[in-house]
């Protein structure tokens, strides 16, 4: 089920990511040139309504059709989505994320009940036209039919939403987000459902908390800062470099594993977040666009002018009492606060790696599940594998994925590895290509099934993983024989 839920989150956050630029420069505009912006300019305040009405979602229907059906799918889900942009006074990027899919799937439909019944010279015709004529019918039927739905869906949210905000409740949403977070819903949440909510409700009033709610980094923050102060081993040691990724740099996923290892500091980060959102809330902060990465630098850029005090109050009053929860439990809980313990426990979450002599798994997918048969590679008549192409995957592959590639790149590099390209990609659609897959543990699941053929390496540390040295002695090994 966890893995189901992951899947339909990144599938959601997948058409929103791409575009994060897109977002980035409509936010930066609304920041600037807006009535109560830094720099009011009615005139290139005009870019903000059309931006966010008409380009941001017509990126995510070509985005969100491309997967389905590559650019064919990606022309007629703008096409489609047209429709519900029309058909609507409010920004639709929850009707892109529905028709732009939609629509790309019926052509792909389309396109393979004619396959092989097209008379030769008239391809580019009946390819060209069966798109227009597709997309203009579905156009017509979303502005008709999907509008009304996707209209009630908001309405719906809206009153939710208002309901915590009325009842000033929306500190407990942190219960639901921080849990999730840490199970890799991060990207789902926040792209997914809180910036469509967010981007509309810029509209309206010019800014939006909702940003913040996901994105805060205070949390993490504390956690590891505790880890700095009170944590052993490893994990002690790993904890500063992983403060200024996680701040600086804004990759969240960083902390999610010092989490793992002990699942009662996920008490810290619902205090720290539910502490955060609350002064966010009392200051009236907001941001004018999604703060992708979540890093301190890119809130500051992203926040709207009159929320700087409030913003930076509640970053650090949500670290601090994220900080001061974690210490306790891990001077008086922590029985498993160390990487190596942590090793033998990765079974934990029914996802872990059994018997970790050498750190490296190849994953089978059989009917009854996953099964991961770890110390040793795969070797066909007697001979190992050249290795030519590694993966580092995570959920989006565009944060700890890229950190973790560079991280294995210089280490190949100083083992004197060569001709072996290591990419980063999102888990759920690792390249067929790919010989060896390295991923967290919670994401070991989603790499196999995306790429069953790849050697799986799951790791529980993106920084001091034991399994990158380990990886390089076998792949050095390898290059010998």
């Amino acid at each position: 089920m966890k893995e189901k839920v992951q899947v339909f989150g990144r599938f959601l956050s997948g058409m929103v990511m791409p575009n994060i630029g897109a977002f980035i420069a409509w936010g930066l505009i609304t920041a600037l040139f807006i009535e109560t912006g830094w720099f009011p300019n009615e005139t290139f305040a005009k870019l903000v309504t059309p931006m966010s009405s008409m380009l941001l979602p017509l990126l995510i229907a070509y985005t969100g059709g491309e997967v389905v059906a590559g650019k064919r799918g990606g022309v007629i889900g703008a096409i489609a989505t047209m429709g519900v942009i029309v058909g609507s006074d409010i920004p639709m990027f929850i009707g892109a994320m529905i028709v732009g899919p939609l629509s790309a799937w019926i052509l792909k439909k389309f396109d393979q009940a004619i396959e092989g019944h097209t008379p030769a010279g008239f391809e580019m015709l009946v390819n060209n036209f069966s798109l227009g004529i597709i997309g203009a019918i579905l156009a017509l039927l979303a502005m008709k039919g999907i509008t009304p739905l996707v209209n009630g869906l908001n309405e719906a949210m809206r009153a939710g939403v208002g309901f915590f905000v009325d009842h000033r409740l929306l500190p407990l949403t942190s219960v639901f987000i921080e849990p999730a977070k840490v199970l890799f819903l991060n990207n789902a949440i926040n792209h997914g459902i809180l910036s469509p909510m967010g981007i509309q409700q810029v509209e309206e009033v010019g800014k939006s908390i909702f940003f913040l709610l996901e994105a805060n980094p205070g949390p993490g923050l504390g956690v590891l800062l505790a880890y700095c102060i009170a944590g052993k081993g490893s994990a002690k040691s790993s904890a500063p470099g992983a403060v200024i990724i996680h701040f600086f740099g804004g990759i969240h996923e960083i902390y999610f594993p010092y989490i793992l290892m002990n699942p009662l500091l996920i008490l810290s980060t619902i205090a720290g977040g539910a502490s955060g959102i609350f002064l966010f809330n009392l200051f009236g902060v907001g941001l004018t666009a999604p703060a992708s990465p979540g890093s301190i630098l890119a809130i500051l850029m992203m926040a709207e002018r009159h929320s700087y005090l409030g913003l930076v109050v509640g970053v650090v009053v949500s670290a601090a009492v994220s900080l001061l929860i974690s210490l306790p439990i891990l001077k008086f809980m922590g029985k498993d606060t160390s990487l190596e313990e942590a090793q033998q426990k990765k079974d934990a979450m029914k996802q872990a790696s059994k018997g970790m002599d050498s750190g490296v798994a190849k994953a089978d997918v059989k009917e009854d599940g996953l099964e991961e048969t770890a110390g040793k590679y795969v070797e066909e008549n007697g001979k190992a594998e050249k290795i030519r192409k590694i993966a580092f995957a995570c959920d989006a592959g565009m944060g700890s994925s890229a950190m973790g590639a560079t991280v294995l790149k210089k280490k190949l590099a100083a083992a004197g590895l060569q001709g072996i390209e290591v990419i980063h990609t999102p888990v759920s659609s690792i390249p067929k290509d790919v010989q060896i897959v390295v991923t967290h543990q919670e994401l070991g699941e989603r790499a196999a099934h995306s790429n069953p053929n790849a050697e799986l390496v799951l790791i529980t540390n993106f920084l001091a993983a034991p399994e990158y040295e380990i990886l390089v002695e076998d792949l050095k090994r390898r290059a010998a024989q």
